[in-house]
């Protein structure tokens, strides 16, 4: 059995950004990109469905991104070595 490829979100939208561009056939980029034609089609379709998204945002992402959750963590930490301090305290 072959083994599935895994390709990173910015190949596939590599990919689905020349087929939008329309300077060349499906079948010319899925060769390019050593794909399955209806991989490359799949990926175009989503990248359309996707800028519905990003303009109903204005351009914002949904979540946090990686450093507000970095610092939520770091946050996180201090108050569990707070808690576990003050829980001592209390029970001498």
């Amino acid at each position: 059995m072959a083994k599935r490829r895994n390709f990173s979100d910015a190949f596939k939208a590599k990919v689905a950004l020349e087929t939008l561009h329309g300077d060349k056939t499906i079948q010319e980029i899925a060769a390019k990109y050593q794909v399955h034609p209806n991989q490359v089609s799949t990926w175009k379709r989503q990248a359309v469905e996707g800028m519905v998204d990003v303009f109903s945002r204005g351009g914002k992402s949904e979540g946090p991104t990686e450093a507000e959750v970095k610092e939520l963590h770091a946050k996180i930490g201090r108050l569990t070595v707070e808690n576990d301090f003050l829980a001592q305290g209390l029970k001498k």
